[in-house]
């Protein structure tokens, strides 16, 4: 009983606090993402040994310093390239709805009339609304790019101390053991997964944008940008990254070329990013079952809406290693597991 009651008061908790939360999670995304970023790069060069930081040349700390600043201003060029570009183009598009769905109208009483399939014209405002529903929360997030650099300027210079702080924290040497072990397996999967996803998602939508450029298809930008964002969102992603600039193209074109074109070039890129390079890259690291990817997209989308849904993979990854550290919770590690193998268990030793 005092666990049901327990869940729902996390429920209520993450749902009344997520103007706070979601924020917070986005900086801290970023933040990781950086701080990944420059771990990479300080790979490529052999004066980056795992040293203690102490003892390493000046060059080391000082090119430890100048990746972080490269990534951030990388970071903000990137916000204030959405914030200048992106964000107007999801307004023109929101603004172009009601003429879209007049020539949906027409697109569908074609389809009707020449192969006899029938279309429910009532689904017309739920589309209209699912194009707002998403211009909202990307603006939603926009706005709240104030807040988001705030949390992540505290986390760079917090950053330093939060070794001592966990130090600090678990005193007997046994439990800081445990717990350090649980807490460097989440480090090293998450930035694992959070680096090969953004470059290969980033990848997919530079060249969704060249192609869909290239074809003529009106909102290449906008198009390329889901392409991007939706990549984090499994299954249903690809599926979204595909069929709104698909759908999009067969209203607005005046034969079926483009739209033929633009459904071979972005299944393309989805088949041999999505399904070939990417669990190549990611698959072995996260071993996670598809079915509790999928239960676990909806509970977060439940919950917060597109930004849940973009978390939710994260989040998991963090729940499996956790679960696969206690006797008590490691059946729901192999629950959540795609073949029942789970990650080592730490002994207390």
């Amino acid at each position: 009983m005092n666990g049901i009651i327990l869940f729902v008061a996390l429920i209520l908790f993450l749902w009344l606090g997520r103007s706070i939360l979601i924020p917070l999670l986005v900086a801290t995304f970023l933040w990781y993402l950086i701080n990944a970023t420059a771990t990479y790069c300080r790979k490529l060069f052999p004066f980056n040994s795992d040293t203690d930081r102490k003892s390493r040349p000046v060059i080391s700390r000082a090119f430890d310093w100048t990746s972080n600043v490269l990534a951030v201003i990388a970071m903000c060029i990137l916000i204030y390239f959405f914030a200048t570009q992106i964000q107007p183009m999801f307004r023109e598009l929101v603004a172009a709805l009601p003429g879209l769905q007049h020539k949906f109208v027409q697109f569908t009483d074609y389809l009707t009339r020449s192969v006899g399939l029938r279309f429910d014209a009532s689904m017309l405002p739920n589309i209209a609304n699912i194009a707002t529903n998403i211009g909202a929360s990307v603006a939603g997030i926009v706005t709240s790019t104030g807040m988001i650099l705030v949390y992540m300027i505290f986390l760079f210079v917090e950053q330093s101390t939060f070794n001592k702080k966990f130090a600090a924290l678990f005193p007997n040497k046994t439990k800081y053991k445990k717990v350090r072990y649980i807490v460097d397996s989440i480090d090293e999967n998450m930035k694992k997964y959070l680096f090969m996803k953004t470059v290969l998602s980033g990848i997919t939508g530079i060249l969704s944008y060249f192609w869909l450029q290239m074809i003529g298809v009106e909102f290449a930008g906008i198009w390329a940008f889901i392409v991007f964002i939706t990549s984090y969102i499994p299954t249903i992603g690809a599926i979204v990254a595909c069929a709104l600039p698909i759908l999009y193209s067969l209203i607005t074109a005046p034969s079926l070329q483009q739209p033929i074109l633009t459904a071979v070039g972005l299944i393309a890129l989805q088949v041999i990013f999505g399904n070939i390079l990417e669990p190549k890259f990611t698959g072995k690291t996260l071993n996670l079952s598809t079915l509790a990817i999928l239960i676990n997209l909806v509970f977060w989308g439940m919950i917060w809406g597109i930004a849940g849904m973009f978390f939710s993979v994260p989040l998991l990854v963090a729940i499996f290693i956790i679960t696969a550290q206690f006797d008590s919770t490691r059946w729901i590690a192999v629950l959540l597991s795609a073949d029942g193998k789970i990650p080592d268990k730490r002994d207390d030793d």
